[in-house]
């Protein structure tokens, strides 16, 4: 009969076991190690100014992969995001440039994302047209009415307080201001996904649509939230970006999508759904955001950091494939090891 200090040991080792097979453990351990070989390769990742300037590289990426985690647990995407957030920048400097007030131009420019989010919901959820299809048409289509807003021209006119809040840090310790209010997003995006009756349904939608609306959830509103959610955070994004860079321009933000989703991917986010994490999506943005900034200071050029970009995305949606297959196959031929109970003759006639 085992003692109560064996089972509690037990028990922890249990614990121990669960936490660390997580796939948010096994992110936080891939972040840690591969700051590690940054800072050991790379003496200048050491420097205080590091934070500072990942903070600000990865803070457009993390704004948008946060909702993408929703849309894509519950088996949708988003591919209009970059171009959502390039007609908002546009818009941006073109509403400063005219006189609009500032905070006016802000929210103005919250509503466009907010517009964009919801003729992609409108289009995915009540029309019953693939997410991918409307994204790749909206990507498109937001991209090029960013060019009618603000045509070639490169718009730098912004208050300087703006600019310097988003691009100013506390002191001599690197941590920039932006960093507040991203750990608040990230924070209100894991209370909605996972202490919530609507995260828990998103990740019932993702699994099976039929069984979602089975058990009472409103599949529409679901995604409708999501997809909104998604063009309202993409604001956001293009209004940091272009008061990061002092310049508003219709090519803002370009080719951001892949990051993204290559992030979000990589943290643990099934592409079929119902499947991930918001810590997850963080701790892929940030490992992405470290290996290119790592590379970065190594002047490797860019067409590398997209190539690395593009691997990670392939890698993180073929490994989970490869991994179930191989586990599939060895299950199979320890079955087919496996001796079979013999039956006693007058056991089928008993």
């Amino acid at each position: 009969m085992s003692t109560p200090t064996q089972t509690s040991s037990r028990d922890l080792m249990a614990l121990i076991r669960r936490v660390f097979s997580s796939r948010d453990s096994h992110m936080t351990l891939i972040l840690i190690l591969a700051i590690a070989v940054a800072t050991i390769l790379i003496p200048r990742f050491s420097q205080p100014r590091t934070l500072t300037f990942l903070t600000l590289d990865v803070t457009a990426t993390l704004l948008m992969a946060l909702p993408m985690t929703l849309v894509m647990i519950n088996a949708d995407i988003d591919l209009s995001v970059a171009s959502t957030a390039g007609l908002v920048s546009a818009s941006f400097g073109v509403l400063v440039q005219s006189g609009v007030g500032f905070w006016a131009s802000v929210a103005i420019c919250l509503l466009i994302g907010l517009a964009c989010g919801l003729v992609n919901a409108f289009m995915t959820a009540y029309v019953g047209l693939p997410a991918l299809a409307v994204t790749i048409g909206t990507l498109a289509l937001y991209r090029g009415l960013a060019l009618v807003v603000i045509g070639d021209q490169s718009i730098s006119d912004f208050p300087a307080w703006a600019t310097s809040a988003v691009t100013g840090s506390f002191g001599s310790t690197g941590i920039p201001y932006m960093a507040i209010p991203v750990i608040l997003f990230v924070v209100l995006f894991w209370l909605l996904l996972h202490k919530t009756p609507y995260g828990r349904g998103l990740f019932a939608l993702g699994y099976s649509k039929q069984a979602a609306e089975f058990v009472g959830i409103d599949t529409k509103r679901s995604r409708v939230i999501a997809l909104t959610l998604s063009g309202l955070m993409a604001a956001l994004a293009g209004i940091y970006w272009t008061l990061r860079y002092s310049a508003a321009k219709a090519d803002n933000v370009e080719g951001l999508e892949l990051v993204v989703i290559a992030a979000v991917v990589f943290g643990g986010v099934s592409v079929f759904g119902g499947r991930g994490s918001i810590w997850g999506s963080v701790c892929g943005v940030l490992t992405i955001g470290v290996l290119n900034y790592a590379l970065r200071l190594n002047r490797i050029p860019e067409v590398i950091l997209v190539l690395v970009t593009g691997l990670l995305l392939i890698g993180s949606v073929v490994a989970p494939s490869l991994v179930n297959a191989i586990r599939q196959r060895l299950a199979h031929r320890a079955d087919a090891r496996t001796p079979r109970a013999s039956v006693a003759p007058g056991a089928a006639s008993a």
